[in-house]
Order: structure tokens, then C-alpha cells, then sequence
């Protein structure tokens, strides 16, 4: 950076000479390193499209196995509910039935 303050510092003459150079280079240049950064830009969007299109893939092969997973939980969860429900009222009926029978047996 310092080169090019120098370059502008000294001489006007060198400071025309730039600019006009840069005038009649610029069209040539300008479309040349346009067909070099157009395809290279081309080529990182369409590198960032296909990732972004993967990772949308990936997350959602994710959502569903989770989902899965939790509509199992919840189905075990409702088992053990059930089962546990089954067992208070089989251990209610037993206790009951040991309380009715052994009041009966006390009274023959």
C-alpha cells in the first residue's frame, strides 16, 4: 500500500499515466477476470447448495428416527402405566379378599 502512496506522491505525470493505463487496460481486463470469477463463484454456491441440501437431508432422517424413538418411549411408558394400574387393583381385589376371608374365618 505504502508503493502505491509513493507512486501518487512524486510525480503527477506517473499518476495520468496510471490512470489512463487503467482506462484502456480495464476492458480488456475487467471480462477476463470476470470469466475466471464467475465460474469459481458458480462453483462455491453451488458447493454450498449441495452441502446445505445434505445437511437438510440429514437433520430430517434425524427428526424422524427421534420421533421414533420417543413414540416408542411413550408407548413403553404407557405399558408400565397400564401394568402398574393392573397390579394396584389386583393387589386392592387380594387385600380385599384376605380382609373378607379372614373375617369370615374368625366368625365360623
Amino acid at each position: 500500500m505504502a508503493f502505491v502512496e509513493d507512486l501518487f506522491k512524486g510525480n503527477i505525470v506517473i499518476g495520468l499515466a496510471v490512470g489512463v493505463g487503467a482506462l484502456v487496460l480495464g476492458p480488456i481486463i475487467v471480462p477476463a477476470v470476470t470469466a475466471i470469477l464467475r465460474p469459481a463463484a458458480k462453483a462455491v454456491i453451488k458447493t454450498g447448495l449441495y452441502a446445505y441440501d445434505r445437511g437438510a437431508e440429514a437433520l430430517a432422517q434425524v427428526n424422524e428416527q427421534t420421533g421414533d424413538i420417543v413414540a416408542e418411549v411413550r408407548s413403553e411408558m404407557q405399558q408400565r402405566a397400564d401394568t402398574g394400574e393392573e397390579a394396584r387393583r389386583s393387589a386392592t381385589r387380594e387385600r380385599r379378599h384376605a380382609t373378607t376371608g379372614s373375617a369370615v374365618e374368625q366368625r365360623a
